[in-house]
């Protein structure tokens, strides 16, 4: 970091940079950086707008954007693979297989079985929050991101946009703000 701030000029991104919402969340300081981006790129492309940001990655991450320009917070759950490593290091005999998007939802070997479970689970996890989410703010606008984005994406009901640049706007969107 030292060689480079030589020779470049560098914007750390923390909780105290400049961004272009307002951040309620009780613990500012533990809001992970990658939450903040995407919560920018939210605030900048849907202003006035309700907006649940879902970041399908390592974890899944659900991040609320209130029409009033405010992060209220949101949710954190364990992504598709660490669901796979989870069950087969949990477990005395359940093995660990590769990510794979089953269109059955009923399996009838120990294999089908895991993979209808830990995919079509995220999946129902997924439409539950959204569910949640569009009762108390019908006029929801909910963004799929993240690296399993694309694999989950077709699985899900219709009106949600998938963006898989979502966290490098919101990044691109904090550096102009802050580049004064």
């Amino acid at each position: 970091m030292k060689a480079l701030q030589k020779k470049y000029e560098l914007i750390a991104l923390t909780h105290k940079t400049k961004i272009p919402f307002r951040n309620e969340y009780a613990t500012p300081t533990t809001l992970g950086v990658d939450r903040i981006a995407l919560i920018s790129a939210a605030a900048t492309q849907y202003p006035n707008e309700h907006v649940l940001v879902i970041d399908a990655g390592s974890c899944v991450t659900y991040d609320f954007l209130s029409d009033e320009n405010k992060y209220l917070g949101g949710a954190i759950a364990p992504g598709v693979n660490m669901r796979y490593k989870a069950v087969n290091t949990f477990t005395a005999n359940l093995p660990l297989l590769e990510t794979e998007a089953p269109e059955y939802f009923i399996g009838n070997t120990t294999e089908q079985s895991l993979h209808a479970g830990i995919f079509q689970g995220m999946i129902f996890e997924i439409q539950g929050f959204i569910q949640a989410y569009r009762e108390k703010y019908p006029d929801l606008t909910v963004i799929l991101t993240g690296g399993d984005a694309q694999l989950l994406q077709k699985n899900l009901k219709k009106g949600i946009f998938a963006n898989s640049n979502f966290l490098l706007e919101g990044l691109q969107y904090i550096l102009e703000l802050n580049k004064d």
